[in-house]
């Protein structure tokens, strides 16, 4: 049997400790109401992660704002007090069970397919969207192109996460985890063909990353010394999931350096396969450069269900803490499991995401 003790130790991200190093991956769902309220179906879901034994929880993409933030329709939002308290209910369970829960704060930028509050999106550069929309989320056909974002609206970015950032403070929630992943808003600015402003938001890596810095120090002076704040980053996208960083490790060394000294707790890394090299140039994970060039703690994911690959990459000091979505979804229980022996049951795609991103009853 695999020694998985590395596992099952504490940890500490910013100031929270976990009692283990394995988390819940954020997996946006479209579980809310219509007006973005989490449900006591979403409480019992995120619950029984915590009743299961992960020792950290990080919610579904969260929208922040009431403009161009939304990316679907039933997606939980945290742009007003209301949707805040119903996620403070979900808060309080989580605790109760025994974890830690950050909840994910999400810009969908071009890629939004459903938005109460705007039919136009928003994005670095008026450049349309690679790829159809996801049919799981109630999509279809091609994305429309996006505006080209105005020095105001990109203020009014950073103000909506801070904003959402200080009411998720305010309901208990351990941390918030910014997302800067998988083709979205902050993502879209870091991304080369996605960004072709001239001013000082695009051009060189320096530049794409810069919002992501911004966000990441505006919502630090917000909520204090005390508050723990990540990000999640991927080269990977929804729409795109061949990209790769056109500087390689030197695009990886700008970016995790300059996120690194952001006043950042932690960087939350996910790629296919978290163990694989990143690049062709060596065999560095993506994971591993950002321990390396970022100097805080990192979140490994990527297909890390098997517990032997999760141990590795830990022992490794590739990362810090693992993350797992899909085996997490197969196997609530998974830190109980792994801990006791048991076997694990497999993910099957047809019975928990099949066919739209609702959470299904049984998982509660």
């Amino acid at each position: 049997m695999t020694d998985t003790k590395t596992l099952f130790e504490t940890v500490t991200l910013g100031n929270t400790t976990l009692d283990n190093r394995v988390g819940v991956a954020p997996m946006t769902r479209i579980s809310a109401t219509s007006e973005g309220l989490v449900t006591d179906q979403m409480g019992s879901y995120y619950t029984s992660f915590a009743r299961g034994g992960f020792g950290l929880v990080i919610t579904e993409g969260t929208y922040t704002d009431d403009k161009y933030s939304q990316a679907y329709f039933d997606q939980s939002g945290i742009a007003y007090d209301e949707q805040a308290q119903a996620w403070g209910k979900i808060v309080d369970s989580v605790h109760q069970a025994g974890a830690k829960i950050f909840l994910q704060l999400q810009h969908s930028g071009s890629l939004s397919q459903g938005n109460r509050f705007a039919q136009e999106k928003i994005a670095p550069s008026a450049i349309q969207p690679k790829g159809e929309q996801l049919a799981m989320y109630i999509g279809e056909g091609p994305y429309p192109t996006p505006r080209e974002a105005t020095k105001e609206e990109i203020t009014e970015v950073v103000t909506g996460f801070v904003n959402a950032a200080k009411r998720a403070q305010s309901v208990g929630f351990d941390g918030i985890e910014i997302h800067g992943a998988n083709g979205y808003l902050l993502d879209e600015f870091l991304t080369d063909y996605t960004n072709r402003r001239t001013d000082e938001y695009g051009g060189s890596t320096e530049n794409r990353v810069r919002l992501l810095v911004e966000v990441s120090k505006a919502i630090r002076e917000a909520v204090g010394k005390d508050f723990t704040i990540g990000i999640r980053i991927s080269q990977a996208k929804v729409n795109d999931y061949t990209h790769k960083w056109a500087g390689k490790e030197q695009d990886a060394e700008i970016i995790f350096g300059q996120l690194g000294q952001a006043g950042l707790d932690y960087i939350h890394v996910t790629e296919y396969e978290a163990w694989k090299p990143a690049f062709d140039t060596s065999e560095a994970s993506l994971a591993s450069l950002a321990k390396k060039y970022g100097n805080i703690p990192v979140i490994a994911n990527g297909h890390l269900e098997d517990p032997e690959r999760a141990r590795k990459i830990i022992e490794n000091g590739e990362a810090d803490v693992v993350t797992l979505g899909k085996g997490a979804l197969a196997n609530h229980d998974w830190v109980n499991k792994v801990k006791n022996g048991e076997p694990l049951a497999e993910f099957k795609p047809e019975e928990v995401l099949r066919p739209n991103a609702k959470i299904k009853e049984f998982e509660a």
